[in-house]
């Protein structure tokens, strides 16, 4: 346990409905190395269910309340226990907040610090990295799950790229447009649309969600397109996204009479799609999952 320690949560301690931790437990006591369906398992527990933060400072609903900090192979986490009978177990004599998973993940991971799940436990317990804390914030079911395979799709589409290119250019919030193909540890590969907005708010999303869903009537029925905001900073596929690709439409390269004789989704001068830029497992992720240790 380090020195310093971390403000406890986006929302003050003790403002989230305490919750059991036995179905979190159950779930726990799944997960082993390579099984990452268990480790998804381990991710929608946390999303429903409640842990106990052990404070390094303050005490419960105080402005001072900070959660304790651990280092594992060069990352940070905040360690926690799952239930009365495991803080027992810990030793820990300091305060502590029992928390919904859902509010300490979305405390945490902005700051890119994990979750360290009963660290005094045989082998050492679980880590799950801020990555995934992310995903449990957001909603397991809603992003892909990591470590992914990312990569320019070779997959041709080109009535849905000729489709998408008509909407965008439409939809005057769009400055430009990258992609890939997305592979998840666990579930269906997917096509990503990186979403090059002139502003982010609310009204200028949703334009942009609206265009990608009336294109998606050009898609086959087995395959579906997910949108990502490049602007994300802590979302690892936009990240991708930023420094891997190139944009596949921009409005200045669609402005009238422009583009002549280009293949829909293709900009001047741009091989066949998913030439030259290569393939990373696990882009954006600290590690699959850190544990059992020992």
């Amino acid at each position: 346990m380090s020195a310093s320690g971390t403000a406890a949560g986006g929302e003050l301690p003790g403002r989230t409905r305490p919750g059991t931790g036995e179905h979190l437990e159950e779930t726990l006591r799944q997960v082993v190395p390579g099984r990452f369906d268990s480790y998804e398992a381990l991710l929608h527990a946390l999303a429903t269910s409640s842990v106990h933060m052990l404070l390094f400072s303050g005490t419960p609903g105080s402005p001072e309340a900070r959660y304790g900090s651990m280092e594992v192979a060069g990352h940070s986490y905040a360690p926690c226990v799952t239930s009365p009978g495991e803080l027992a177990a810990s030793g820990w004599s300091r305060a502590q907040v029992l928390e919904r998973g859902e509010a300490v993940a979305a405390a945490l991971y902005p700051s890119r610090r994990g979750l360290w799940i009963n660290p005094h436990a045989p082998g050492g317990g679980i880590g799950i990295p801020w990555a995934d804390l992310r995903r449990v914030a957001l909603g397991p079911a809603t992003q892909p799950a990591g470590p992914l395979r990312l990569a320019e799709p070779t997959i041709e589409l080109p009535q849905f790229y000729a489709l998408l290119a008509q909407q965008a250019h439409r939809t005057t919030v769009v400055r430009g447009l990258h992609r890939a193909w997305v592979q998840p540890t666990a579930g269906l590969p997917c096509l990503a649309i990186g979403l090059d907005l002139y502003e982010e708010g609310p009204q200028s999303v949703e334009a942009a969600h609206t265009m990608l869903r009336l294109s998606s009537t050009a898609l086959p029925e087995d395959l579906t397109a997910m949108a990502v905001s490049l602007k994300d900073p802590h979302d690892p596929l936009a990240q991708w996204l930023r420094e891997r690709t190139r944009p596949f439409y921009t409005r200045e390269a669609h402005a009238p009479g422009q583009g002549a004789g280009q293949i829909p989704g293709q900009l001047p001068g741009q091989g066949a799609a998913g030439q030259g830029l290569g393939q990373e497992q696990g882009y954006g992720y600290p590690t699959p999952y850190a544990g059992p240790q020992g």
